[in-house]
């Protein structure tokens, strides 16, 4: 009787809590370091440019534009249309092209999809949220005109990028793909601000941006100087669009240059990669203020949408943004991180993208399988972004 009142009887009472709290830290420190060490893994696969993955989701790619092809075949439309048709052809354009730029070996299964699905990205039905914004101006139509439309950058980059890869790229696109640039190239030398508008009274610095990447692969594409007109850009986007306090970019604008918006990081992550085809000082300098953006835990890091004591809801920018993340800076963030090398950041964000995107393989083909088709498209190009697109 009494046994466990003394020394030895409260020892032997204290050995069961602690074998559990021991338990517990060990189970702790296995659930944050084996996700860690695992995805760190594909991270660094994935930043060295590993011919297997990329291929894999190059081909599921290649798979969702011939299904969207039967689709339309068949009268039932595409599998997916308007703005995030757009973005899904688009970014399936420039990702395959910088797939063959990386593995010239691959340009006879490649280069004629991107070409495919850049001229799927001009189709009107990808902008018609856009027309009908403008009370039924067409983008094409108008580009050059009094308005900027600023969005058709993006159908206008993709034609760059196939036309840069594809030597059977078809004279229509070409002749499609001058005027538009052409026309660009005027209204941003005529802009004391280098602004444009995407919707009436609206410039998003990250859409222009996308005018310069356009415009600097076309000049890559076919030899013309772009020169003047690239330097103007770059010199009003560090004197009007870059916040100098965060680094980041204002994500609304007027075309006076009066901001209409925080900065975010979801538009200077974007912009970031855009801005690589066009200006690589430009293009370092976003990425440095989305970098500071990042918020780490455990290794596996996130960003922060905005900056300077500033805050709100997601968007159709942003995505959600819980407790002051946003889901597309963290995936935008990937492209400049590979491009510039910062392997350690690129690790981190990565892990997160890849903890939350579910990737799944099907025989040679990777997907991830939380994006859908624009989140994949989106990463094709992000984990295929290199420094040999700017110079």
């Amino acid at each position: 009787m009494g046994s466990s009142a003394g020394p030895v009887g409260r020892v032997r009472g204290l050995r069961r809590p602690v074998a559990i709290v021991v338990g517990i830290v060990v189970a702790l420190v296995v659930a944050v370091l084996v996700p860690n060490w695992w995805l760190g893994r594909e991270a660094d696969a994935w930043y060295r440019g590993d011919a297997g993955r990329v291929r894999g989701l190059a081909e599921e790619m290649v798979a969702f534009e011939a299904s969207d092809d039967r689709q339309r075949d068949s009268g039932a439309g595409g599998e997916v249309a308007g703005m995030w048709g757009l973005l899904a052809h688009q970014m399936t354009a420039i990702g395959l092209a910088q797939v063959v730029l990386a593995h010239p070996e691959w340009r006879g299964e490649f280069a004629g999809v991107a070409t495919k699905a850049a001229r799927k990205s001009l189709l009107p039905g990808m902008r018609s949220e856009f027309t009908a914004a403008w009370h039924g101006e067409d983008g094409e139509a108008a580009v050059g005109g009094p308005h900027g439309h600023a969005y058709m950058s993006y159908p206008a980059l993709a034609l760059g990028m196939a036309r840069l890869v594809d030597p059977a790229f078809p004279a229509d696109l070409a002749a499609r793909q001058d005027a538009m640039v052409a026309a660009y190239e005027r209204q941003l030398l005529a802009s004391p601000t280098a602004l444009l508008e995407t919707l009436p009274g609206e410039a998003y610095p990250t859409d222009i941006a996308a005018v310069a990447a356009a415009i600097a692969v076309h000049g890559r594409a076919t030899g013309q100087d772009h020169s003047a007109v690239l330097a103007h850009w770059a010199q009003q986007v560090r004197a009007v669009q870059i916040d100098r306090g965060t680094g980041l970019l204002v994500q609304r604008m007027g075309v006076d240059g009066w901001a209409h918006d925080a900065t975010r990081a979801s538009g200077t992550g974007l912009g970031a990669y855009f801005a690589g085809f066009a200006d690589r000082s430009v293009a370092r300098e976003l990425a440095a203020g989305l970098f500071r953006q990042e918020r780490n835990l455990f290794g596996f890091s996130a960003i922060h949408e905005y900056g300077g004591g500033s805050s709100g809801a997601g968007d159709i920018d942003s995505g959600p943004v819980i407790l002051g993340i946003s889901v597309s800076a963290t995936a935008f963030a990937l492209a400049p991180a590979r491009a510039f090398g910062e392997h350690d950041v690129f690790t981190r964000v990565f892990r997160t993208a890849d903890l939350l995107g579910m990737p799944l393989r099907s025989g040679n083909r990777v997907r991830f399988g939380t994006g859908g088709v624009i989140g994949n498209a989106l990463l094709l190009a992000f984990l295929t972004s290199g420094p040999e697109l700017a110079r």
